[in-house]
C-alpha cells in the first residue's frame, strides 16, 4: 500500500516526504499541475495531479493508499478573495476526509495549526485542552483551519481513524515561499527589521514537525490532538538567537502595537485598491498583539516527538536562504 501526502511540495510536507521515504514507504504526492516542485526534486515519489477543491481528483488520489497525511493548506494572512482560503482549507479537508472514509484507510493524519487552539488568559503556555470557539479566531486563515479541525473531529467521532496534529512555528531549510516565519528570517538577514513589537511564538524544527506527523500515525490516539512544538521565545529573543548565529545586530527599538496595526491597515487598504499584496497584512499585525506560547508535552510524552534546540534549524535556515539567493 502507498502513503498519500498532500502538500508534499510545501515546507512541512517535503520534510514529511523525506521522513517517510527514509522509513521505506512508497509515497504518492497530490500536487496541482502549477505547483512548484523544487522540494521534491530527486525524490522517488509518485506525482498525482489533482486539486483539493475537486472531490473526484481527491478520491482518485486516495485510492490504493493505506495512510493519508493531509498537510496541504492555503496559508495566507491576506487574500483579495477569502473564499479561496475556505475552498482549499475547509472544503478540501472535507473531500480528504470523505475519500479516506470511502477507501477505508488505516490512518489519516490531519495537519491543523496551533492557531486553531485556545490561549490562556494568564499568558501561560496553552495545551490541547484550553477551551476555544470560532469567535476566538482572528482572520480567515485561522477561521478556516478551525472549521477544518472541527470536520476532522466529526469524522473521528464517526469512526474514521483520524489523528490531528497542531504544528507551532516551523523553522529550517527548504522554506521556498517563504512562509511568514521564514520571511522574518530573510528580512533579518537583509537588515529589514529596524524594530520589534512585544510578541512571541513557539518555535520548532521543521524536521521534528515532520517526525511528529509520522509518530502520530504510528502512536497517536484516534480523535486526539497533539501540539508539535518546542520552545517559546519572544520575537526579540528569537532575533537575538539569530544575531548570535550570524553576527548581525538585533534591533533594539521597541514599537507599541498600534503603530504596525495602523501601518498595516493603510497598507492593506491600498493593496485592495490597486490589486497588489500588502507588505504587512492587517491580520498579521493584529496577531502580533498576542504571545502564541504552547506546551508540546503531550506529543513528547505520547509520541516521543524529538525536541531539537532552535539553534540547529535556524542555522540550517540561514545557510539555505543564503545559498538559494534570498539574501542580498
Amino acid at each position: 500500500m502507498k502513503t498519500l501526502v498532500t502538500g508534499g511540495t510545501g515546507f512541512v510536507g517535503c520534510h514529511l516526504v523525506r521522513s517517510l521515504l527514509g522509513r521505506g514507504h512508497r509515497v504518492r504526492c497530490l500536487v496541482r499541475r502549477e505547483s512548484r516542485l523544487d522540494n521534491l526534486e530527486g525524490l522517488d515519489v509518485e506525482l498525482f495531479h489533482g486539486d483539493l477543491r475537486d472531490a473526484d481528483s481527491v478520491r482518485a488520489a486516495v485510492d490504493g493508499c493505506g495512510v493519508v497525511y493531509h498537510c496541504a493548506a492555503d496559508y495566507r494572512l491576506y487574500a483579495r478573495d477569502p473564499s479561496q482560503i475556505y475552498a482549499a482549507n475547509v472544503d478540501g479537508t472535507r473531500h480528504i476526509l470523505a475519500a479516506s472514509a470511502a477507501a477505508g484507510v488505516e490512518r489519516l493524519v490531519y495537519t491543523s495549526t496551533v492557531g486553531a487552539l485556545g490561549l490562556r488568559s494568564d499568558g501561560r503556555p496553552a495545551d490541547e485542552t484550553v477551551p476555544v470557539t470560532l469567535d476566538d479566531m482572528l482572520g480567515d486563515y485561522k477561521k478556516s483551519k478551525f472549521e477544518a479541525e472541527r470536520a476532522a473531529e466529526e469524522w473521528a467521532g464517526r469512526g474514521l481513524p483520524v489523528v490531528i496534529v497542531n504544528p507551532s512555528t516551523p523553522i529550517g531549510d527548504g522554506d521556498i515561499k517563504p512562509t511568514p516565519t521564514g520571511q522574518v528570517i530573510v528580512d533579518f538577514l537583509n537588515r529589514k527589521i529596524p524594530a520589534v513589537v512585544d510578541t512571541g511564538l513557539n518555535w520548532v524544527d521543521v524536521r521534528d514537525v515532520a517526525e511528529g506527523h509520522v509518530l502520530a500515525a504510528e502512536k497517536g490516539r484516534i480523535g486526539e490532538k497533539y501540539i508539535l512544538g518546542h520552545r517559546n521565545l519572544s520575537l526579540a529573543e528569537f532575533l537575538a538567537v539569530l544575531s548570535d548565529l550570524t553576527g548581525l545586530p538585533a534591533p533594539k527599538m521597541r514599537l507599541p502595537h498600534w503603530i504596525p496595526i495602523a501601518f498595516a491597515a493603510l497598507d492593506t487598504t491600498v493593496a485592495r485598491l490597486v490589486g497588489s499584496e500588502p507588505r504587512v497584512s492587517l491580520e498579521s499585525a493584529r496577531l502580533a498583539r498576542y504571545k502564541m506560547y504552547f506546551d508540546p508535552g503531550k506529543a513528547v510524552r505520547e509520541l516521543g516527538m524529538p525536541q531539537t534546540p532552535v539553534e540547529e534549524p535556524l542555522r540550517r535556515a540561514v545557510d539555505w536562504f543564503r545559498r538559494n539567493g534570498y539574501v542580498r
